[in-house]
Parts: C-alpha cells; sequence; structure tokens
C-alpha cells in the first residue's frame, strides 16, 4: 500500500507552520502543501484537495467552509482546525480523550473538527464532572484563561515580536461582549444546559495557556467536595496519554500554575485545589496553545485515523 497523502491547506499561520514542522520528516505519509503563488488559487487548492486522502485545513472559518465544499471525491477524509464546524452534528469532534469511545470514532471519522484551544481545557475539566452529576449541567460556570500572544494569530505574533514588540501590553483581557465564538463549542461539549461566563486574556508570552474555573461547592450535588472531583478526573483519564491530573497530595504544594510549563507537547495537565475554608473549590488545566490547543491536538487525530487506514 502506498504511503497516504496529507494535504496541509494553510501551512503559513501559526497552526499550520507548526503542524508542517512536525510532519515534514515522517517517512510513513507523503506531505503535499500548495506553493506561494497557488495558495489563492481556489482551482489549484481544490485539485489538491481532491487529490489527498487527509486534508488537514489550518484556514480562516469562512475559507474552511469553501474548501469543505470543493470536495467531490468521496474518499477524502477532513481535519478541520478553524471553528467552523465544532458544532456541527454531523462533524467528530476532535477531542479524543473527551469520552470513551471517541478516540474510535475520531479513527473511523471522514470529518473532524479540531477543539479550540480554550474549549480544550474547560471540556476537558467540565464534561466529565457534568457527565458524572457532580456539577448540575445548569451550574453558573465561570471560566478564566490567559493565553499566549499566539493564540491570536499571525497578527498577536507581528504585535509582539515585530517593529512595535516594546509597546504591546503585559496583559490584555478581551471579550468583553462575553459572547466570545469558543462559548457555543464549550456549552454543547461540556453538556452544559446554559452558556458559560468566559473571560479570555493574552500575556506577554508567546505560547501557553492556564485556565481555571471555580465552583462553589453549596451549588454542587450534596456530599461533593474537591476529593470526590478529583476522583472522577482521575478516573476519567487514568488511561490517558495525553491527559495527566495532578494527585490531590500534590495540589497543596502549588503555589503558581505557569502557562509555560508544558510548552513544545501535547499534554495537558489537569488540577483540583480545594479552598476548604470558604468552600470553594479550583479547577485548572494548563497546557501549550500550539500543542494540545491546536496543531499537536491535528496530529494526534491525524494518527488516530491513519491508523484505522
Amino acid at each position: 500500500m502506498s504511503s497516504p497523502i496529507v494535504f496541509i491547506d494553510g501551512d503559513q499561520g501559526t497552526t499550520g507552520l507548526l503542524i508542517h514542522e512536525r510532519l515534514r520528516n515522517r517517512t510513513d505519509i507523503r506531505l503535499i502543501t500548495l506553493a506561494a503563488a497557488e495558495r489563492k488559487d481556489l482551482q489549484r487548492r481544490a485539485e489538491a484537495i481532491n487529490a489527498c486522502d487527509i486534508a488537514i485545513l489550518c484556514l480562516p472559518d469562512a475559507a474552511a467552509r469553501e474548501a469543505v465544499a470543493t470536495i467531490v471525491n468521496p474518499a477524502v477524509r477532513v481535519i478541520d482546525a478553524s471553528s467552523a464546524h465544532r458544532t456541527q452534528p454531523d462533524w467528530t469532534y476532535g477531542f479524543p480523550e473527551m469520552a470513551p469511545g471517541q478516540a474510535e470514532k475520531i479513527a473511523n471519522a471522514r470529518r473532524v473538527t479540531n477543539p479550540g484551544c480554550y474549549p480544550t481545557g474547560a471540556i476537558g475539566l467540565l464534561r466529565p464532572l457534568v457527565q458524572a452529576g457532580l456539577i448540575p449541567g445548569d451550574y453558573p460556570i465561570s471560566i478564566h484563561a490567559v493565553s499566549g500572544y499566539s493564540g491570536r494569530g499571525r497578527a498577536g505574533v507581528e504585535e509582539y515580536e515585530g517593529p512595535g514588540a516594546a509597546s504591546a501590553p503585559s496583559y490584555q483581557v478581551y471579550g468583553l461582549e462575553l459572547a466570545h465564538k469558543h462559548t457555543p463549542e464549550i456549552q454543547q461539549h461540556a453538556g452544559l444546559a446554559q452558556p458559560p461566563i468566559f473571560v479570555p486574556a493574552y500575556g506577554a508570552f508567546r505560547q501557553g495557556i492556564v485556565l481555571t474555573v471555580p465552583l462553589a461547592l453549596r451549588l454542587l450535588a450534596p456530599g461533593v467536595d474537591g476529593a470526590t472531583l478529583h476522583a472522577c478526573l482521575a478516573r476519567h483519564y487514568a488511561e490517558a496519554d495525553h491527559v495527566q491530573v495532578l494527585p490531590l497530595s500534590e495540589s497543596s504544594a502549588v503555589k503558581h500554575l505557569d502557562p509555560q510549563l508544558l510548552n513544545g507537547t501535547n499534554d495537558m495537565r489537569l488540577s483540583v485545589f480545594p479552598g476548604t475554608e470558604h468552600g470553594h473549590v479550583l479547577l485548572s488545566a494548563v497546557f501549550d496553545n500550539l500543542g494540545k490547543g491546536a496543531s499537536g491536538a491535528a496530529i494526534q487525530n491525524l494518527n488516530l485515523m491513519l491508523a484505522s487506514r
């Protein structure tokens, strides 16, 4: 059997560049991209996507929809790294650790939508707890997350690494209208009855994310405490290769959360911090927004799909 052809459409952005870098020396696939002069040629892009086995789309939402619409070859499989299809029922959500059997669904899917960076952490924390009935589906969830500036794509990299870098802000909260495009994705895949309050921010570091979710125990199911929440997450991810749950015995020694701790990896660390004095618990996720939050997740999904051939 010949090596499968993998086509990256949009390999000049932050996600596409990393995917290309991590795949270019692999001998089990034939990696193709378009020359600079052909990237905006719709006919050439359509020819390339219909000639491949698996297409990885690293495009803006509208361009991703446009690319999918050009597919006429029923054998072409797609991994879409944009947010265009993340809540669509006919696309498989590409978070292998999200639920039992999800990795198998991805492996056999024709259309896979890569999770957003922030939703990876939020869903990773919340879905197991909501599914287990430990957090009510109508709990007023509040999420705060700080990402490296590469989360803005090339515009963020240019602001912090370009000629005007000296004047770039050290920290900025955005999404103040509380209508971030990731909110519906989080609500749907975490199993929430209502949209969470999601407050994102950028820091003056290139990549990495810290995402936190505070909980009031009085609003949870009776008898639920930090140990209960931790035990649920630990069970859910016990066999996961890329998601680790910090042992509860170690959380008391943690005084700071470093968003850059897992940069360069496809791993995510989840933690539970019981605040027994006031009956509160803090959930946290730390991971690389360009790793488990983007390119690493796409390659993980690609490997699952290749293994099913």
